[in-house]
């Protein structure tokens, strides 16, 4: 015969296992943590608080908290040590990937559950529109002109920003002045205030900026031009290869923490891949200029570990005096 507290133990655990299960079965119970890893109004944040309203809809709830620094991976560090019970997310972007394929940070990829991409992004070079440089063969040749001088502004350091900032310079023949910034938001104040020459920066965070006649994009990092843009030519269009070692895509994920429960997981990618094809979203991803696909958990794991592959063999080319021995 059993004890009474033996009795009263194995209804404490029966009642703990089935308390665990219905919050797990229930989920989302509580509002979600957003990590974004870099500066209020950068590109990431405006897309994920353009989701959020949508994802509402779908039963989850969002808390965006916007955590900088160090190329985003502070804010990673945040989504990968967190407690796996969906109620810490983020958003994975490029950037940091480029960053885990160098091995310049303790983040591995293995560490995240990867549910949907937000977006693809194409990057421009950008120049004050004040500026005298009215071209990209008038800022090429004022790199010619002045070399180790030209300051290019960008989102991180040893990222794809970076990368084509380091292949305009290839396309220049001289050295020149990287100035890195904890969010896409601190370039463009800084390009506004004259105190970096110019940027390599994506479409949804400067097109404000654009539109208002105060930064005039002069050159798109891909093969084709613009659909928002089209006077605006590519590196290609004026003969410059920005992609000698083989193509890259910047591009953003939504991560949650490595060891997700199944259903949990499930769940994620019904609501997220509803908002992000949701019409609504579609259309402000049409006015930002960038693409949104169907790309989701296993097949997005796939897709982030050849971009990690493509963005460290590139970047092992530009930057080899940097790479980790």
């Amino acid at each position: 015969m059993l004890k009474p507290s033996s009795i009263i133990l194995a209804c404490a655990i029966a009642s703990f296992q089935f308390t665990a299960a219905e919050a797990q079965s229930a989920y989302p119970a509580r509002d979600v943590t957003f990590i974004v890893p870099w500066n209020a109004g950068g590109s990431n944040d405006v897309a994920v608080r353009a989701l959020d309203p949508i994802l509402r809809e779908h039963g989850i709830k969002l808390v965006i908290e916007n955590v900088a620094g160090a190329t985003g991976t502070i804010g990673m560090r945040r989504v990968a040590t967190a407690t796996p019970d969906g109620y810490t997310i983020g958003m994975g972007t490029s950037s940091t990937l480029a960053l885990i394929a160098q091995g310049k940070t303790p983040l591995t990829n293995a560490q995240f559950t990867h549910i949907a991409r937000v977006s693809t992004d194409p990057l421009m070079l950008l120049v004050p529109t004040k500026a005298e440089q009215k071209s990209l063969d008038d800022f090429v040749k004022l790199m010619k002109d002045n070399p180790d001088k030209v300051t290019i502004g960008t989102p991180g350091n040893y990222n794809l920003n970076h990368i084509f900032a380091s292949m305009t310079a290839r396309a220049a023949g001289v050295n020149y002045v990287n100035v890195p910034y904890t969010g896409g938001s601190k370039v463009v104040a800084d390009l506004l205030g004259g105190h970096v020459t110019s940027g390599v920066l994506k479409p949804s965070e400067t097109i404000g900026q654009i539109q208002e006649g105060l930064l005039k994009p002069i050159g798109i990092f891909a093969n084709e031009r613009l659909e928002m843009f089209p006077d605006v030519p590519t590196f290609k269009d004026r003969g410059y290869d920005v992609f000698p070692f083989g193509p890259v895509v910047q591009m953003a994920y939504v991560v949650a923490p490595a060891g997700l429960p199944a259903d949990v997981k499930t769940k994620l990618i019904t609501a997220f891949r509803a908002a992000i094809q949701d019409p609504r979203f579609k259309e402000f991803s049409k006015k930002n200029a960038f693409l949104v696909d169907d790309l989701t958990g296993d097949a997005l794991t796939k897709e982030v570990d050849s971009v990690a592959n493509a963005l460290g063999t590139v970047a092992a080319q530009v930057f080899p005096k940097d790479q980790k021995e």
